[in-house]
């Protein structure tokens, strides 16, 4: 016990005597001493761990992420959802006077759908085998699985959602004279939703046929439990797009020394029908909040950040940054911290996941579990494990270390929210400032590690 109380006298004497080299008030740098919120131990910290454990903020992302999700919502490769994110977050770093490229790339056509009730306003998919660039309005009939359908369904808009719909219901529905189709998937397991979709029909449709998640099934269901529902039905084929990775830069600084560069990265977009405020506004803003606390800290190596295009449809835009790297370039890059999915607020996910695409151990995933241990996190943190499905995998392909961070169940990497690509990814329902924080300290101390070696 003398030993523990000996440790947290020297860490405070530390703490106040580097606060003016830091530009740190004493008394916020002695509060960085303090066990860390969702720690189980008390830090240990390194020199340069104080000015970012001190100062970053998980609210401060917060009122980033309500911008992205809660304004701007659904942010699909190349439509205006994304674009405006991407103008968003280049006005942010811009204002944080850091070097901005706006880095394009053209990408495949998208076919979506607006539902609209009342006030309220759905996106879904559409597809592409249907009747585009339309709106029909009128009544809901709601079919069941399609497998017993009325014969006139004439000036109607119909409902086709189970676990398994039949194959063909969507054509018989459009024979019958229907105004338009909404199909949706119904998963199995009742506590894993589906997302919303584009249907790929084997037969083509002069009609608008929408896909809809499962929780838009469910709350339309309800409302035509308690009487009529009269839709408007819109499907909008978005073509010649263009989308954008955000490149922020801030040079070493001290003149005329080299010694490479360090990324802190995410993907801005989301999938259709999600505000995607975990997957991945929460990675987008923790980047967005390290930028403003890194932006004037002493380094040896250049800081920089990508927000990355179209990660939702292939990791199209860290794939394109990664191949037009020349090979001096590529070099430089002494490790690429991916965040994906850092502040859910599930309750199985109680772990921390460092994730490299082959399980081994690199100078990013080395660097966050170095830091996990100096900030008292260490045992909410497991890895690295073998894990894809990210932007770090562009990376990895050339021969650059890096991993992807990710709060995920704990008994594998697999395990993902139940809201994970539904509507229902959203502040209220999947956010949690606490994870976030621990994901903004654990990234800052171990990026900010890294670019001062």
């Amino acid at each position: 016990m003398a030993g523990l109380r000996r440790r947290e006298v020297l860490a405070g004497a530390v703490a106040l005597a580097g606060a003016a080299t830091i530009g740190l008030n004493p008394g916020t740098a002695a509060a960085a001493t303090q066990q860390r919120p969702g720690a189980q131990f008390p830090p240990s910290l390194e020199f340069g761990d104080y000015p970012v454990v001190a100062r970053v903020r998980s609210r401060r992302a917060l009122e980033h992420l309500r911008v992205l999700s809660d304004k701007i919502g659904p942010r699909i490769a190349g439509t205006e959802g994304e674009l405006r994110a991407r103008d968003y977050i280049a006005k942010v770093l811009r204002d944080l006077r850091y070097q901005v490229t706006l880095q394009p790339f053209p990408i495949a056509d998208k076919f979506l759908g607006t539902l609209s009730i009342g006030r309220d306003s759905w996106q879904t998919g559409s597809s592409p085998q249907g009747l585009q660039d339309v709106t029909r309005e009128a009544v809901v009939v709601d079919a069941g699985d399609g497998s017993t359908l009325p014969d006139d369904l004439t000036g109607k808009i119909v409902l086709i959602a189970a676990v398994t719909n039949k194959a063909d219901a969507y054509l018989t529905a459009a024979q019958r004279g229907a105004d338009a189709v909404l199909l949706g998937r119904i998963g199995a397991d009742p506590a894993r939703k589906l997302s919303a979709f584009s249907p790929t029909l084997a037969a083509p449709v002069t009609i608008p046929v929408l896909g809809l998640a499962q929780v838009q099934v469910e709350r339309l269901r309800e409302r035509l439990a308690k009487g009529s529902v009269t839709v408007k039905a819109t499907a909008t084929h978005h073509k010649n797009l263009t989308s954008y990775n955000v490149i922020a830069e801030r040079p070493a600084t001290f003149p005329g020394k080299d010694d490479g560069v360090v990324m802190v990265t995410a993907h801005y977009d989301s999938v259709p029908g999600s505000p995607g405020a975990n997957d991945d506004g929460s990675g987008t803003v923790l980047c967005l909040e390290l930028a403003r606390v890194l932006r004037h800290l002493p380094t040896n190596k250049t800081l920089r950040f990508a927000l990355w295009g179209s990660e939702e449809y292939g990791l199209i835009g860290s794939r394109h940054y990664v191949k037009n790297l020349s090979d001096p370039e590529a070099k430089r890059i002494a490790g690429c911290f991916q965040n994906d999915m850092v502040a859910t607020s599930w309750d199985p996910a109680v772990t921390y996941w460092l994730l490299s695409v082959d399980g081994a151990d690199n100078a990013t995933t080395a660097a966050v579990n170095a830091a996990a241990k100096r900030l008292g996190y260490d045992p909410q943190v497991k890895g690295p494990v073998a894990r894809g499905s990210s932007d770090h995998v562009p990376f990895f392909e050339r021969g650059i270390a890096s991993g992807n961070f990710s709060w995920r169940g704990e008994t594998g990497p697999a395990l993902l929210e139940p809201t994970y690509h539904t509507p229902e990814d959203t502040i209220k329902d999947n956010v949690s400032l606490e994870r976030l924080q621990v994901s903004l300290e654990l990234i800052g101390a171990a990026a900010y590690n890294l670019l001062r070696k």
